[in-house]
């Protein structure tokens, strides 16, 4: 290789150097002869070629003389006819004199590497600064004049926004935060826990198809023939099938009610209180009645009507109930309840009433009576149960009337001859308000009974007012025609014994 020109370069071939033989004393000295880089280039080319000129300018392009003797007092070697030199014996220049080589020589230059020594330095200088390397020491802050802060620089740094992971174990290896919805429910899982709430858990015990008794559904279902009727709902007549008033005699009876509105409830005298507390109840007939009323004893009565006697209710004074004397909402009341009850008995037929005629009374006659209770006043023409403050079971039909002027509603058989019927009313303090039921007896039983206020067709059925336990409550008996009874009111000749009285 060559740093210079081609017009600067000679290509004329000098003299070649005479090859001069190493003594063995030279050999034994210990030093070795190193070839060139440009001698093991051409370590095949003969020796003659591979020699270098002795002589010339010592300049940048010429090599250094050889040691050893001049070149003319060896050997005449033949020009090769190339630009190639034959090394000069001995060892390489390198190992020889010290002196600079050519810009194009492979030869490392002298000293020590560029790694230990420090020659002055340029622009161009790849060799480190001098001094510790950046990262062992602390320079300067150029913009604010200070040293970094201590500790790790951001980029070592772990921050929020990092993500890296949060110190301590992982989740999988510490206990679960109650609140941590990953983590699963004490206690054994629902497969391996029965609930007895849990619908869709099987019953214990083993199947039906391998327990030896079977199912006794009979104990489960009871038997609905032991049910009481159904209530008697939407079974209100226009007309009853036996005997019935006038329009006429209605739409009066609702003229008297209009002229004459329920009265408060009343304050009783010494004499009407001692006959309230013995049951030495008074019956009284009004102008329309016709036939006889007779006070038998104490608490008992007969009566007895002909057979053209048009439609009478007969009531009792004092009054049975009392609201400033018998009302369980009373504080001072002895009970929570109270009772008014009353029976009437009908004779077999062959009685000497004059008043039945020559029918004789048969037993499938019509009984043309009723019982019940009315609030007072109340129309003395007109039977008990057709108008407000008022209730009744009529015999001819066996219906129940209340505030009913057209047919009624079932209720039970007609009456017949030779039998006791009761009617009573309990009144019930049920926190702070009333419960009123009605009850029916035959012979001693009762054989039916509803509640006031939860039997009723608010489309057919009228209010209830005076009924419900806030007005004074009288005995009511309904005739009509010819009839025999007679009313007991003293309880020791009862047949049915009622609680709470």
């Amino acid at each position: 290789m060559c740093f210079g020109s081609k017009d600067k370069t000679d290509d004329t071939p000098g003299p070649r150097p005479a090859q001069h033989q190493q003594s063995p004393s030279q050999a034994s000295a210990g030093k070795v002869n190193m070839p060139s880089p440009r001698q093991s280039l051409h370590q095949q080319q003969p020796q003659w070629q591979q020699q270098q000129p002795a002589y010339g300018n010592n300049n940048q392009n010429d090599y250094a003389p050889p040691s050893g003797p001049p070149p003319n007092s060896g050997h005449n070697q033949q020009h090769a006819g190339n630009n190639d030199y034959a090394p000069p014996s001995g060892p390489p220049p390198s190992w020889g004199h010290n002196q600079s080589s050519a810009n194009d020589d492979f030869a490392p230059p002298p000293g020590p590497p560029p790694t230990h020594a420090r020659p002055n330095q340029s622009y161009d200088d790849v060799a480190p600064p001098p001094g510790p390397p950046p990262s062992h020491q602390l320079p300067m802050n150029e913009e604010y004049g200070a040293p970094p802060p201590p500790g790790p620089p951001p980029s070592h740094r772990q921050n929020q926004d990092d993500f890296a992971p949060p110190p301590g174990p992982p989740p999988s290896h510490h206990q679960h935060h109650q609140d941590d919805y990953v983590a699963p429910p004490p206690g054994p899982p629902p497969s391996h826990l029965q609930r007895q709430d849990d619908y869709t858990q099987p019953p214990p015990g083993p199947p039906p198809s391998q327990a030896k008794k079977q199912h006794d559904w009979e104990s489960f279902v009871p038997d609905t023939a032991l049910f009481p009727p159904p209530p008697a709902f939407f079974t209100g007549y226009d007309r009853s099938h036996t005997t019935n008033a006038t329009e006429e005699e209605a739409n009066a009876g609702e003229a008297w009610c209009a002229q004459n509105p329920l009265t408060a409830p009343m304050d009783l005298d010494p004499v009407a209180l001692d006959a309230l507390r013995t049951h030495n109840i008074r019956l009284m007939s009004s102008p329309q009645f016709r036939g006889n009323l007779d006070w038998v004893s104490a608490g008992v009565w007969k009566g007895r009507t002909e057979k053209a006697a048009g439609d009478a209710c007969i009531i009792s004074y004092p009054p049975l109930y009392c609201v400033k004397y018998d009302s369980p909402l009373i504080p001072s009341a002895p009970s929570r309840a109270k009772t008014i009850y009353y029976e009437v008995s009908i004779p077999r037929a062959g009685s000497n009433n004059p008043f039945l005629g020559a029918m004789g009374g048969g037993n499938n006659d019509d009984i043309t009576l009723a019982l019940g209770f009315t609030a007072l006043p109340y129309p003395a023409f007109r039977m008990p149960g057709w108008h407000r403050g008022s209730l009744a079971v009529h015999g001819d039909d066996g219906h129940k009337y209340i505030d009913d002027r057209w047919g009624g509603k079932d209720f039970t058989r007609p009456f017949r001859r030779g039998e006791t019927y009761g009617i009573g009313m309990t009144f019930t303090n049920a926190g702070g308000k009333l419960d009123v039921n009605v009850f029916f007896t035959r012979e001693g039983r009762i054989t039916e009974q509803w509640d006031l206020h939860e039997e009723a067709d608010s489309e057919q059925d009228l209010p209830v007012t005076g009924l419900e336990g806030f007005h004074d409550l009288s005995c009511a008996i309904g005739t009509f025609s010819a009839v025999e009874f007679e009313a007991v009111f003293e309880p020791g000749r009862w047949k049915f014994r009622p609680q709470g009285l």
